[in-house]
């Protein structure tokens, strides 16, 4: 019973106690730089669906913005 108890103290070491502090440094500073890319690439595509939707606006026929509008003649007889 004892000895299964020692295993699970040592399952709890994580690997950064294991590596080099150096090390962990460098890797979080590169998680930091691919998280910053990240979110770069999520906002250049939010920008390009943001202009994507402003050119059909802008090129929508007569139609289809009458279509979409909530005015009907009854409002004005």
């Amino acid at each position: 019973m004892k000895k299964s108890n020692k295993k699970k103290d040592d399952q709890t070491v994580s690997v950064s106690d294991h590596l080099n502090h150096d090390l962990v440094e460098k890797l979080k500073a590169v998680k930091k730089g691919l998280t910053k890319e990240q979110e770069e690439r999520e906002a250049v595509l939010e920008r390009k669906k943001i202009e994507e939707r402003k050119q059909r606006e802008k090129n929508k026929s007569f139609e289809e913005l009458l279509n979409e509008s909530s005015l009907t003649w009854k409002d004005f007889k």
